[in-house]
This record gives structure tokens, C-alpha cells and sequence, in this order.
């Protein structure tokens, strides 16, 4: 886990880590949940709306960025204050998903910065984007 200060930062640092999408996360998070959406749960309902599987949860695969913000960066004394994102295409079990931030704006009055979120698969083809507003504990 990384433990960034507020002092260490600045603007283009950039983190990332990859994950690949299990189907016991499918099962936790939809026992968490309760979403028995079709399109999360039955293959044959997902294929006959022209996907070729079940879609991951797209609040699963956001759910990342919590670990982006609170291992990665700043890591440690992360307080996650807000998340934007656009589900660009869909993720499917067996994915391997790059979880990347950048940092794009600091504000010192407040001890907070926004990261420039992207997941992309393991084609390198964008599944979501976003940012996130992450204040750092006072030191």
C-alpha cells in the first residue's frame, strides 16, 4: 500500500495495477446486491441482446477505483470525496482490466486532488472513464 502525503504529489504522477474479472466476484457482489439483473445472471438473456456473455456488474468494475484511490494513490490516507464515470463498453468474466489515475489538478487550500480515471481491457479498448475527487487525511 502506498502512502503518499499531500507534499509529494503533483500534477501527472499516475498509478495503475491490473485485476481480472472472476466469477466469484460476479457471485459476492450480486449476493451484496441483490441485482439479479438477467443480463448479470443468464447467459442465454445476454446472448439473445446480441452480448456474447453475462455483463460484469458495472458498479463492480467501478468498484476498483476504491482500491485505485485507497492502495495506490495517494494509498494510504485516501478519502474519496466523489466518482464521475461513463461505462464506455461492456466487461465480461475473464476480462483483465488495467485500472489506471493520473493526477490532473491539486488544491492545496483543501488537501485534494482529481485523478483522470480510465479502465481499459485486456485489448486495450477503453470500458470506462471518469474522475474522482480524493482528499488526503491532514498529516
Amino acid at each position: 500500500m502506498n502512502d503518499y502525503s499531500y507534499s509529494e504529489l503533483s500534477v501527472g504522477m499516475t498509478e495503475s495495477f491490473l485485476v481480472t474479472i472472476e466469477q466469484s466476484m460476479m457471485d459476492m457482489f450480486q449476493a451484496i446486491t441483490q441485482d439479479n439483473n438477467p443480463l448479470h445472471v443468464d447467459e442465454e438473456f445476454a446472448r439473445s441482446h446480441e452480448f456474447p456473455d453475462r455483463v460484469v456488474y458495472g458498479l463492480l468494475t467501478s468498484s476498483f477505483l476504491s482500491t485505485l484511490a485507497g492502495v495506490y494513490l495517494p494509498g494510504k490516507c485516501s478519502l474519496i470525496q466523489g466518482v464521475d464515470v461513463k461505462y464506455v463498453q461492456p466487461v465480461f468474466v475473464g476480462d483483465t482490466l488495467s485500472i489506471c489515475g493520473e493526477i490532473v489538478e491539486l488544491h492545496d487550500s483543501v488537501q485534494q486532488m482529481v485523478l483522470k480515471v480510465e479502465i481499459r481491457n485486456q485489448h486495450n479498448v477503453k470500458v470506462v472513464r471518469g474522475k474522482m475527487k480524493v482528499g488526503l487525511l491532514k498529516e
